[in-house]
């Protein structure tokens, strides 16, 4: 049975930093695509990340490059977000997706995934 289980959120101050976590069960992490998406309230679901099955490439969202580090541990089959320089603009819902699938898709950010975790909620105040 394929399982995601989401971790790492908290609240944070303005300018801190986080690290999520995406914990695989029921498939190995290695070959497979993992994605992270998030959603504030009131606003539509965005894909922040991807992380490729195979050569681990990663890809983000336009916004957020530079500040969002994806990165696997297929040892501990667990996908890592680190979310540097936080503003209030990223408290949301986050929550790992994926479809098995091997590579990330030019439009990631666009596609369905049948399997999703739970999320772990960011919030970011002073």
């Amino acid at each position: 049975q394929v399982q995601l289980v989401e971790s790492g959120g908290g609240l944070v101050q303005p300018g801190g930093s986080l690290t999520l976590s995406c914990a695989a069960s029921g498939f190995t992490l290695d070959g497979n695509t993992i994605v992270w998406f998030r959603q504030a309230p009131g606003k539509q679901r965005e894909g922040v990340s991807c992380i490729s099955g195979l050569g681990a490439r990663t890809y983000y969202r336009n916004s957020l490059k530079g500040r969002f580090t994806v990165s696997r541990d297929n040892a501990e089959n667990t996908v890592y977000l680190r979310m540097n320089s936080l503003t209030a603009e990223d408290t949301a819902v986050y929550r790992c997706g994926t479809s098995l699938q091997t590579v990330c898709g030019s439009d990631w950010y666009q596609m369905g995934y049948n399997y999703w975790g739970q999320g772990t909620q960011v919030t970011v105040s002073s």
